[in-house]
């Protein structure tokens, strides 16, 4: 039994000792020139998918119809304020096509790593990977950081768009689901009784 309770003991200790690193969650911007500060007519847009699972971070990012030739792109954080402001570098899409109008993006980034975050951005920060990743994460969840496209037209930035959580299906919509699957199943059933009642006459 004392066995049994120290075991009981030791998960709960390290159920509440979990890393820092534990955010997971899927996020969408929405990116365009009206949604610049200030807004410009470009064009341009991009639906710009953040996928965050523990420590890595997965960018999907294709963009089109740009006015100028991109030069950069990165995650910008944190604004005082949801969907307004300015703010600085987060973290630089290293490796982001440059010269072209349109085109993908696709990295993973490793929030562990001090050296995925811009030195500014980290400084402020705690100085940490740790204190920068539940910054960053922290932001994107208040819809207070932003993908921002930088191109030669516009070198503050042509499109950008603020980072939002995914929506997660409701109850109600799995409920709906999970009804819909079952109709289906008894149609099948009755369709195949229905045939072998066909057969067997």
């Amino acid at each position: 039994m004392k066995h049994v309770l120290s075991v009981l003991a030791l998960a709960a200790g390290t159920a509440l000792a979990a890393p820092a690193f534990a955010q997971s969650g899927t996020f969408r911007a929405v990116a365009s020139g009206p949604a610049e500060s200030p807004p410009n007519g470009s064009a341009g847009s991009s639906l710009v998918t953040i996928e965050v699972i523990g420590t890595q971070l997965t960018v999907d990012a294709p963009f089109q119809d740009l006015t100028g030739t991109t030069t950069m792109a990165h995650v910008h954080c944190c604004t005082a304020d949801p969907f307004t402001g300015v703010a600085p570098v987060a973290v630089p899409f290293t490796g982001f096509p440059t010269g072209v109008r349109s085109g993908t993006y696709s990295a993973t980034v490793s929030l562990d790593d001090a050296a995925s975050y811009d030195p500014v951005f980290l400084a402020a920060n705690g100085g940490t990977a740790q204190g920068a990743y539940s910054a960053l994460v922290d932001a994107m969840l208040a819809n207070e950081a932003y993908v921002n496209i930088h191109t030669a037209a516009y070198p503050n930035g042509e499109i950008r768009g603020f980072v939002v959580a995914a929506p997660i299906p409701e109850p109600a919509e799995w409920a709906m689901l999970g009804a819909g699957l079952a109709g289906l199943v008894w149609l099948g059933r009755r369709r195949r009784d229905e045939e072998t009642l066909r057969l067997a006459v």
